[in-house]
């Protein structure tokens, strides 16, 4: 079981006694041997070295000797994405355990062992730690290997984005199993003996077909699957199966027993890899979760997959009523090969815009403490340190810029460039190494383990990438491949690499595209797992890819950023706030974790249980890329109560980060608390007086960010307060555009400027609810929309009638309503084909009545059979009902949707919206 605070650590980036003793005991551990010469090799007008300085370390099991990546020869010259759920397959942190520590796929778990792969589903969480920590932690049920299978280690043969093929083998016998995230199966691979499950105790058989056995162990139940023609023999906690001229057989953790006919159609159906793409268009982040197989038996190429709560809570694909349980609450299955969510993005600004709220005499005060300090890089010598101050500086450039400080713009521009510069460069006193060996950047001096055990350089490296783009958005020469931006670009590429076929770096090294947020030890090297503390510092490498990708003209890099964040902002919200209160188990008395672990989550950090420190690891750094978390400003208040309670009072140590994050939920209460307290705290290390004040001012003026609204590129935000939206957007181009919002309102942007306009705040959802269709994906109350059409994708000539395909969706949340009685629902939709023949359009209305996620009701009309004429033609729920599910009852927060696709057909057709003829009508009151 996992201690709150284990030894071998992935440190806490924050500095104290504790961690400074760890990391020289660290490198106590011993010498790592290092070649006799160094090559230079350029990078644009920087360089970095292919050889570690001399008296330093490389990655290192736990005592200090030198290590390299464990791997079969077929994948020896690829790069290993440390820093994943899986990664202690391919680092081997300790010397006796050559095999893996615990691995947490969701539903399943896993550890390597000589004889094979051990297997479980923990369902039951236990609470550790004097009650500050939860964990779901891995028990063996069963092992499943070949008989007489003891291999001397275990490496990794196969990844891809989310799953992983571990190899054992011993001389006679060789084993492989793909397994990875949202996976009930087990695909097995073997040749030398027969298939073997070894259970924990002795099985409890429920089905026995031949080649199909069904099992329960510990309380859950299990279906293993042998090729035809082979028969399963059960001798105590011993069961085998022949493999004949086969060389595979599987197994699954089942939901229920009465799961069995439906999880044997995919058995044979062997996933062979993982794959997400993703497309950010209009302030829409959507990405599709696609499974390869292989059909070992028969034709079958499907399979199942659980969604995590993030991931089901944004789609509107089908899903199965299987559930499973997990530390990130429920996953629910979906009978397909992929599936697709969609998100609106969040928005990222280089500095909250120019308010009336700001004193700009006060403001220039607090710059010139910043610039005429002795030492604006507060002695910083190490990445991670270093970082932070470059973050700390290149947060004021913006806000000097915006009240027209240009001297002290443009020295705060020369400190960042001097100081990247130096570290851009091979052979000073900072600089950056690359390992042939691991494939991997690492930066000299290191720290927390960002040399020996890979750890954090997600984190250390997004403040380089954000200072680089804010110099950049000033300098756009500077960021030039051919000048400094090649050095940023290994940066990215160590860390965020977007390609799947760079032969030095691996594929988004440390984020988790499945799990939906980074990770930040680089071996996994615990009983817990893997682990993340600072998520915030995971979101500031995104933000910063949006940066520097907008700066540079880089928009996939751009939009990698916005998927990435966007992604990882809903992970948070989940799973380090649990702001549904649905997945930390009612035992845990917490209301956030500082800490997320691959089996569950520690209201704890690795340096301190200073509560202030708890709850503020996952807020700094504050930047424009920090308005996400105002997406759930009930679960921001949940938090600031916690902290004071747990605190004893008002947060001091690092109360600047606090009052910045309340201020995204209640920027008048943040206002009042800075008033009371400005004058006497030390701001934290990565904050100044001068940033906190422009940000809580600012947001006292303008009200906190409007998360339900978004700007069609990425670098745009809106705020609400005193009934006033305000829009904000930045443009990085070299020509003057138009940012269209989500609301409809529209704001023309100058180049190289950030512009601002303002609009009636909309009132929350009345009663009565008519809601017209917006573009966008919003059902809204308003009704001065401007007119639009959406197109609505092709059927692509099969039959989706019934079943949502490529679904163009609308919704709206945080509806309350009564029920009235006979009362039922409503829709007039003007569709129109154009001249294609045959097309359907169709359309799904879901109810959820408490806004959790789960839909109570679906309601699925019968399609509408267009005509080939031009024209718009009128859709409504006249044509009837095809299908009902649920119930009705009273709206309480609830969400409402609608789903229409084309249900036949091979064109595209078209629906309006902002009119009339694009209404919904509800049946409350």
């Amino acid at each position: 079981m996992a201690e709150v605070l284990p030894v071998q650590a992935s440190l806490s980036r924050c500095a104290s006694a504790l961690t400074s003793a760890l990391v020289l005991a660290a490198v106590a551990l011993g010498p790592s041997a290092a070649p006799v010469a160094a090559a230079t090799v350029p990078a644009g007008s920087g360089s970095y070295t292919d050889t570690r300085p001399p008296g330093t370390l490389g990655p290192t099991t736990s005592t200090g000797a030198p290590v390299t990546p464990k791997l079969t020869a077929a994948a020896r010259d690829k790069p290993v994405p440390t820093n994943d759920w899986w990664s202690s397959l391919a680092y081997q942190r300790y010397g006796d355990n050559p095999y893996s520590t615990p691995m947490y796929g969701h539903p399943l778990t896993y550890q390597a062992k000589a004889s094979g792969l051990e297997v479980g589903y923990p369902t039951v969480p236990v609470i550790v730690g004097e009650g500050r920590q939860y964990e779901y932690p891995h028990r063996a049920d069963l092992t499943v290997g070949l008989s007489g299978l003891h291999s001397p280690d275990t490496r990794a043969d196969a990844w891809s984005d989310w799953t992983v093929t571990p190899y054992w083998a011993d001389g006679t016998r060789t084993f492989r199993a793909t397994i990875g995230h949202g996976m009930p199966f087990v695909y097995a691979r073997g040749s030398g003996g027969d298939a073997r499950i070894t259970t924990a105790a002795a099985p409890t058989v429920f089905a026995d077909d031949g080649n199909v056995l069904g099992i329960t162990v510990a309380g859950h139940h299990y279906a293993l699957f042998a090729p035809t023609g082979s028969d399963w023999t059960l001798s105590g906690s011993t069961i085998t199966a022949g493999l004949g001229s086969r060389d595979y057989f599987s197994l699954a953790v089942l939901p229920t027993t009465g799961a069995l006919a439906t999880y044997r159609t995919y058995a044979f159906s062997f996933v062979t890899g993982s794959r997400v793409a993703w497309q950010t268009t209009g302030g829409m982040v959507r990405a599709t979760y696609t499974l390869t197989t292989e059909a070992k038996e028969g034709t079958e190429r499907g399979t199942l997959q659980a969604l995590y709560r993030h991931q089901w809570l944004h789609t509107t694909d089908t899903l199965t009523p299987y559930t499973y349980v997990s530390p990130r609450g429920t996953m629910k299955v979906r009978e397909s090969a992929s599936f697709t969510t969609g998100r609106r993005g969040g928005g990222v600004l280089p500095a909250l815009p120019a308010s009336g709220g700001v004193d700009r005499a006060r403001l220039t005060g607090y710059l010139n403490e910043v610039v005429n300090a002795p030492d604006p890089f507060s002695g910083a010598t190490d990445t991670y340190w270093t970082g932070k101050a470059l973050g700390r500086l290149a947060q004021l450039v913006p806000v000097a810029d915006q009240i027209g400080q240009s001297a002290v713009r443009d020295r705060l521009i020369g400190l960042l460039k001097g100081r990247l510069q130096e570290w851009f460069t091979a052979g000073g006193a900072g600089q950056f190494a690359y390992d042939t060996g691991w494939k991997t950047l690492t930066g000299y001096p290191a720290s927390y383990g960002s040399d020996t055990e890979l750890n954090d350089h997600h984190f250390h490296y997004g403040y380089y990438v954000y200072a680089a783009a804010v110099v950049a958005q000033y300098d756009p020469a500077w960021a030039a491949d051919g000048a400094w931006g090649a050095m940023v670009g290994h940066l990215v590429r160590d860390t965020a690499n977007p390609s799947r076929t760079d032969s030095a770096y691996p594929f988004l090294r440390g984020f988790d595209v499945y799990a939906g947020h980074s990770w930040a030890s680089g071996h996994q090297g615990f009983a817990a797992g893997n682990n993340q503390e600072s998520s915030s510092e995971s979101v500031n490498l995104s933000a910063a890819l949006v940066l520097w990708g907008s700066a540079t003209g880089d928009t996939a890099l751009r939009d990698l950023g916005s998927y990435l964040l966007t992604t990882e902002s809903d992970a948070i919200t989940q799973y380090w706030f649990d702001a549904d209160q649905q997945v930390f188990p009612a035992s845990f008395g917490h209301d956030t974790v500082g800490m997320v672990w691959g089996s569950g989550g520690a209201y704890a950090t690795w340096w301190t249980a200073n509560p202030e420190e708890i709850h503020g690891i996952n807020v700094l750094p504050v930047t424009g890329g920090s308005l996400h978390l105002a997406r759930e400003k009930a679960a921001i208040e949940r938090n600031i109560a916690e902290m004071e309670r747990e605190n004893g009072g008002p947060a001091q140590e690092w109360r600047d980060l606090l009052w910045e994050f309340e201020s995204l939920a209640d920027p008048a209460a943040a206002k009042s608390k800075w008033d009371a307290g400005h004058t006497g705290y030390t701001p934290e290390q990565g904050e100044s007086r001068a940033h906190t004040y422009h940000w809580i001012s600012t947001l006292a003026t303008l009200g906190a960010p409007d998360t339900t609204v978004s700007g069609d590129i990425p670098t745009s935000a809106v705020f609400s307060g005193n009934g006033i939206r305000t829009y904000a957007a930045h443009n990085h181009g070299p020509a003057a555009r138009t940012v269209t919002f989500s609301d409809g309102r529209t704001l023309s942007v100058p180049a190289r400027s950030t512009a601002t306009g303002t609009g009636p705040q909309e009132p929350g959802p009345p009663a009565g609810h008519t809601f017209r269709l917006r573009t966008g994906g919003i059902l809204t109350p308003a009704t001065t929309d401007p007119a639009g059409a959406d197109t609505l994708a092709s059927a692509d000539g099969v039959n989706r009638d019934g079943t949502p395909y490529r679904q163009t969706v609308y919704e709206i949340r945080n509806v309350d309503g009564r029920l009235t009685p006979g009362a039922a629902t409503a829709f007039r939709l003007r569709v129109d084909a154009g001249e294609a023949v045959g097309l359907a359009p169709q359309v799904r209305v879901g109810y959820d009545l408490t806004g959790d996620g789960t839909f109570d009701r679906i309601e699925t009309y019968r399609y509408f059979a267009t005509d080939p004429v031009p024209g718009w033609e009128e859709y409504t729920q006249a044509v009837g009902v095809k299908a009902v599910t649920g119930g009705m009852g009273d709206l309480v927060g609830g969400t409402v949707r609608l789903e229409i696709w084309n249900a036949l057909g091979q064109a595209t057709s078209q629906v309006q919206t902002g009119t009339d003829g694009a209404v919904l009508r509800i049946p409350y009151a």
